[in-house]
């Protein structure tokens, strides 16, 4: 009977634990356990696991520090001993600030001063009647005779106005002032409406002033020069007919000459008006030029790709000929860069890559952005500072190398 009595109070007993654990909450338990030591929390546990090892403090980490350790991607390297680098010549140079210089290269075409060229013409219909100039390419002076020509119009204007010089003469002989006074007038202001048009048809006063002395008409007009220079183009021939404002010679003074070089647009940026340039011939040799940029030329040549740039260079011997070939060079001051040899920067087509030298033979790819080139340097606007070692030879190999063991450059940030 006792036996069965206590058997029935530990059923009991056990069946209220069970049911104070389903009532009870797990955080209640939780602490229970805690106070009796059967649980520990992470924090003590970290503290138990550092008394352990020696350590003093506690070293606790937070979720966000843990996750910015997480964030934060190593470099990678491909690992090059030095008895190999070595062996390949291996070459590595400091990346540095430094005064950069380009040289532009190109070719030019001596042309004739477009501000210096003119063209002898007539204002009147005719005839040639007497060539003064009667080849291409003769040297004329600034009023020097080209041409006569005969015109029934230049004669029949010439012809009045010896008539209207007859009538303002003859108004003095009229006995009654007032009407000699209105007839001088009237005839005074039609003579000079005679002159005014003989001007305008290049009659100059010296000649008008023959015409009244004489009081014959000139026969032919005299054509002269309009300047010093050559006679470049010549379409006047004897006898032929000439229309009003038809072209006779074209006239140009080559004291003065222009030369047209080609630039690449890509070139373009860096060309600037005033820049100085050294211009030579290979027709005399040792002889250079030098001339300044006058002006570019806003037109691009679609098939070329490239946009004209005028300098103006003097010809005082006339050494120089129109249409003559020229070497341009235009050296350029780009100021202070950080540079590195151009063989150092790896072009993979949709990046540019360089091997950093992090030391221990480790080298580090990263990528960079390339700038101007002048002189076999290349600027680095981003992705290198100044003081860091860069691989400049045998970097094909080092890449080569990363390829086969996976060692890739991590993206460049970008500000």
């Amino acid at each position: 009977m006792r036996r069965k009595i206590i058997i029935i109070v530990i059923c009991m007993h056990i069946a209220g634990v069970a049911l104070s654990y389903y009532f009870v909450p797990a955080g209640t338990w939780k602490k229970i356990a805690e106070k009796v030591g059967i649980v520990k929390t992470a924090k003590v546990a970290a503290a138990d696991t550092a008394h352990q090892h020696g350590g003093g403090v506690a070293v606790t980490e937070t979720k966000t520090e843990m996750e910015t350790a997480g964030q934060a991607e190593e470099a990678p390297t491909v690992e090059i001993p030095e008895d190999k680098q070595q062996l390949i010549g291996v070459r590595t140079v400091k990346a540095s600030v430094r005064a950069m210089n380009r040289l532009i290269r190109t070719v030019g075409r001596i042309e004739y001063d477009e501000r210096k060229l003119a063209t002898a013409n007539t204002k009147i219909e005719g005839w040639i009647e007497k060539l003064y100039v009667d080849y291409t390419g003769r040297y004329v002076k600034k009023g020097e005779p080209l041409a006569e020509i005969y015109s029934p119009e230049l004669i029949a204007t010439q012809q009045e106005f010896i008539n209207t010089l007859r009538w303002a003469n003859q108004g003095t002989e009229v006995k009654n002032d007032h009407t000699a006074m209105l007839l001088i007038k009237d005839a005074q202001a039609i003579l000079e409406a005679s002159r005014a048009r003989l001007r305008l048809w290049d009659i100059s006063d010296e000649q008008i002033a023959k015409i009244e002395t004489t009081g014959k008409p000139v026969r032919t007009l005299t054509i002269y020069s309009p300047v010093s220079g050559f006679v470049v183009q010549k379409m006047a021939l004897q006898g032929m007919r000439v229309m009003p404002g038809e072209k006779l010679f074209d006239v140009a003074d080559l004291s003065t000459l222009w030369v047209m070089a080609d630039i690449y647009e890509y070139e373009l940026p860096l060309i600037k008006v005033g820049q100085t340039a050294r211009i030579s011939l290979s027709y005399f040799p040792g002889k250079d030029f030098s001339a300044q940029v006058d002006y570019v030329y806003p037109a691009l040549a679609s098939e070329t790709r490239t946009a004209k740039v005028r300098f103006t260079i003097p010809n005082h011997e006339g050494v120089l000929k129109p249409q003559m070939f020229t070497n341009v060079e235009i050296k350029i001051n780009l100021g202070g860069r950080l540079a590195i040899p151009a063989e150092a920067v790896i072009d993979t087509g949709e990046r540019q890559i360089v091997y950093v030298d992090k030391g221990e033979g480790n080298f580090e790819p990263r990528e960079v952005t390339p700038g101007l080139r002048a002189d076999d340097m290349v600027e680095i606007t981003a992705g290198l500072r100044a003081g860091e070692k860069v691989a400049a030879s045998a970097n094909f190999l080092i890449d080569s190398e990363a390829q086969l063991k996976g060692v890739a450059p991590l993206p460049l940030r970008k500000k």
